[in-house]
């Protein structure tokens, strides 16, 4: 009698079971979705920042900085020997 209900509670069991891995098995496949797609958006900012820091490098540069001093805001160059530093504090 006792294996007669260990057998129907196996039987019962396996479809539980069954659903169990299947259950496993789409959230699986969604994390692994969700994954790829913030992987994607990731590999986006790299590549945004990598082009961010390029145009802050040509931006920045002394060239560029002396051109646009030069052509639009009408300034120049000083030669060294014009230059007047002025040191506080002995250092």
């Amino acid at each position: 009698m006792g294996w007669k209900i260990s057998l129907y509670a196996m039987a019962l069991s396996l479809p539980l079971l069954l659903g169990i891995v299947i259950w496993q098995s789409a959230r699986y496949s969604a994390l692994n979705d969700e994954m790829e797609i913030l992987v994607e958006r990731q590999e986006e900012w790299i590549d945004n920042n990598k082009r961010l820091i390029r145009d802050i490098t040509v931006l920045s540069s002394s060239s560029r900085i002396e051109e646009f001093a030069r052509s639009n805001l009408m300034l120049e160059k000083k030669p060294p020997e014009d230059v007047l530093q002025v040191i506080i504090g002995g250092k």
